[in-house]
């Protein structure tokens, strides 16, 4: 079988940087978009999808204006919703509960927030529906975390050592099929 090339970009940064944004729809900085332009410059791309929050939608719009292309927006790329913690700073988390979180996502998730595994299942789901490529997705630092989860098979506090910075780029070899797998080419910050 034949490899994609899948290129996840994370969003610039948003007006709001440093909050749990999670599912909230905040806007990003003139300035996040122009370095998701910068960082993808030099890229091919055949078809752009993005979360359909507009930290990352907006971007993915600067960049398939520039490269004369439609974006196809999904939801399955939205970043982990943090329920009762969207918007807040970390530190108005109570500190043993946001330790809790980060030692273990999935069976300590955020009050009337999502469980790591749903966030894993819905990236894969959308991973599975790329196609050809190369495919550049613009999303999240979760969802960018929960692909790697699926398709290297990264434990839990190995995809925390990840920096994903805003505009970060991380490209991977993927062969698709019933049981993807993919090779990480590159991580730009």
């Amino acid at each position: 079988m034949t490899p994609v090339l899948l290129h996840l970009l994370r969003h610039g940064e948003p007006e709001t940087a440093g909050l749990l944004l999670g599912h909230d729809d905040a806007a990003p900085t003139r300035a996040g978009i122009d370095a998701c332009r910068e960082q993808v410059a030099g890229l091919e791309i055949a078809a752009i999808v993005a979360s359909d929050l507009a930290r990352a939608r907006l971007a993915a719009a600067a960049i398939g204006r520039d490269r004369g292309l439609a974006v196809t927006p999904d939801p399955r790329w939205r970043e982990l919703d943090f329920g009762d913690w969207n918007g807040l700073n970390p530190a108005a988390v109570p500190a043993e509960a946001m330790a809790r979180f980060w030692d273990d996502p999935d069976a300590n998730p955020p009050p009337a927030g999502e469980r790591w595994s749903s966030l894993v299942a819905r990236v894969a789901a959308a991973i599975g529906d790329c196609g050809a490529g190369p495919v550049l997705v613009v999303t999240h630092g979760g969802a960018m975390r929960a692909a790697l989860a699926h398709l290297c098979a990264f434990a839990q506090p190995q995809l925390w050592a990840f920096d994903l910075a805003y505009a970060g780029l991380l490209s991977l070899k993927l062969w698709p099929g019933p049981n993807p797998s993919a090779q990480i080419v590159g991580l730009w910050p």
